[in-house]
């Protein structure tokens, strides 16, 4: 049991510096939340990277079983949306609001409208939510990298 609490210290330093669990070596990172270890090959998820391809093979889902199905923390699943990484589909029936004003947004942490008239420096923009029934869902992901 020791064994197993040491691995996970180890293998999760933090999300931008994976330990390989094989050899002890800083992994290097790739892309799209994959990392690799250059001395062995053993490749490894961050949090997104787990998302992303969760996503990929399942299509949309909601954030509590996302969480449930990668072990990813609904709190980083958050992070991921307001910071433009991850979208809700258009034609979702659950969406963030605008810190500001409370409209239903896809992604970002501001509506433009607020963003305009508020002036507001920095912010991630978030597309306002569109409840459209003829618009396929889709998940997209930002090459922010």
């Amino acid at each position: 049991m020791a064994q197993s609490i040491e691995k996970r210290l180890v293998l999760y330093t933090d999300d931008r510096n994976l330990i390989c669990p094989n050899c002890r070596t800083l992994m290097k990172y790739k892309y799209s939340g994959l990392y690799v270890c250059e001395k062995c090959g053993a490749e490894e998820l961050d949090d997104f990277g787990k998302i992303k391809k969760y996503l990929e093979e399942h299509g949309p889902t909601n954030a509590i079983d996302l969480a449930a199905k990668t072990g990813v923390r609904r709190s980083k699943i958050g992070e991921f949306l307001r910071l433009g990484k991850v979208e809700i589909p258009e034609n979702s029936s659950t969406f963030i609001h605008c810190k500001s004003c409370g409209t239903a947004i896809r992604f970002g942490n501001y509506c433009a409208a607020c963003v305009h008239a508020k002036n507001i420096q920095g912010a991630y923009i978030g597309d306002v939510a569109k409840k459209a029934k003829d618009v396929p869902e889709k998940m997209r992901f930002l090459n922010l990298e």
